[in-house]
């Protein structure tokens, strides 16, 4: 290996145990550089791993996968080690296997579940990628200089290992996993191992599914889509909302969706607006739906931003759907805490929930008016973002950072 080697840690509340895998890897290791980044932790994990010889990257609580993909930017380019922080063992035999991505296979089982997430990563990984995996969880991996380049921005949360193979196989990577002699904690058959387990499988279905990257650069699972799911009569909006996600292009806002031609943005200008005349029979209530739908998306720009906007206009509209409420109010915390995204799915199945209903209350000269504030809106938006325009408004700056993660 001509590039010197990083080896990177996440790690949270580990303060019993860091130093000695900090120790044990600068032993294995002498050349490299052992870096920690501390996912949050409430205990003295970032001063204890310091003081055994780490350099420390202290980050905000927001996962292991996020905490990986923010520590991993600010890390000299080369090769790169993963490993647990609560890991005994050599992995000396991953550096030298010559591999793209090599994973370490534990040699013998300790504690553990019913094995329902591991089998449940297999699955996803055969589904995805066709590669057979012994060991999907494995968070002892050491990644080239390409695999590095493939993979990160990495999943989110406890899901990372499973994407990670999936992309670097799909990415005509060479996937090896080697048997070693190592141990951890285990997690048990008691309220905490199975919450942590639940927590594992969740991660793993989101990783495996729709994602996208934050305007920070991290890579979240798109799930606005449950807002088609818990209301139908906005599916179709967030279908269209979905292709956007997925297959969008480098266009943003209204003139360069119709200058862009057939694009999935151009769909959901003509779509969105078709489906509400349809289902209303009133050019007027298709005009205020869609313009509802475009404002909640043109504002989905920063964590809970759009989710706000969406509880200022059911408040506006006189109410909107519990099932869409209890929808927001469940995925508010995952979206400030930069978890999840909403993503154009989410965003303008929101807004079409807030259109459609304000379509029943408001009539007449009302509509009209409303329909030209937001036409006012959305033209704003096409010269200045609308998002800029709050940063730089204070008291909106104030209320749109409330709640989220620093």
């Amino acid at each position: 290996m001509t590039e010197a080697l990083t080896v990177l840690v996440a790690a949270r509340d580990e303060e019993q145990r860091i130093a000695r895998t900090v120790e044990a890897l600068l032993g294995a290791f002498p050349d490299a550089s052992v870096v920690v980044a501390d996912d949050g932790s409430r205990d003295r994990t970032a001063v204890v791993a310091e003081a055994a010889g780490a350099q420390v990257i202290r980050l905000a609580r927001r996962g292991k996968g996020q905490a990986l993909t923010l520590a991993e930017r600010l890390l000299p380019p080369g090769p790169l080690l993963l490993c647990d922080a609560d890991l005994s063992g050599d992995l000396r035999p991953l550096v030298e296997s010559g591999a793209d991505l090599a994973i370490a296979v534990f040699g013998r089982r300790e504690g553990g579940g019913f094995g329902v997430a591991r089998r449940a990563a297999r699955a996803l990984i055969r589904l995805r990628s066709g590669f057979e995996a012994r060991e999907p969880l494995s968070g002892q991996r050491l990644l080239s200089a390409g695999a590095r380049e493939a993979v990160f921005p990495v999943a989110a949360g406890f899901g990372v290992e499973t994407r990670m193979t999936i992309d670097a196989v799909r990415a005509g990577l060479v996937v090896h996993e080697v048997e070693l002699d190592l141990s951890h904690r285990p997690t048990g058959r008691d309220l905490r191992g199975f919450a942590h387990r639940g927590r594992q499988l969740a991660d793993l279905l989101l990783a495996c599914g729709p994602q996208g990257t934050s305007f920070r650069g991290l890579r979240l699972p798109f799930v606005g889509a449950a807002v088609g799911v818990a209301e139908p009569h906005v599916a179709v909006v967030a279908a269209l909302g979905l292709a956007d996600d997925l297959w969008s292009g480098p266009e943003r806002g209204l003139r360069a969706h119709l200058r862009g031609g057939a694009t999935t943005g151009t769909l959901k200008l003509v779509g969105i607006p078709l489906y509400a005349l349809l289902r209303t029979r009133s050019l007027s209530a298709a005009v205020l739906v869609g313009l509802c739908a475009n404002i909640l998306n043109q504002l989905d720009t920063r964590p809970g931003r759009a989710l706000k906007a969406f509880g200022l206009g059911a408040l506006l509209a006189g109410g909107v759907p519990r099932r869409a409420l209890a929808v927001a109010v469940l995925l508010a915390p995952y979206d400030l805490r930069e978890m999840t995204m909403l993503g154009d799915a989410g965003s303008n199945a929101l807004g079409a929930v807030v259109g459609f209903s304000s379509v029943r209350r408001i009539t007449g000269p009302r509509r009209l008016g409303a329909i030209a504030a937001l036409a006012a809106l959305t033209l704003a938006g096409e010269r200045r973002s609308l998002g800029s325009s709050i940063e730089t408004t204070p008291v909106l700056r104030e209320l749109d950072a409330l709640g989220r993660a620093s």
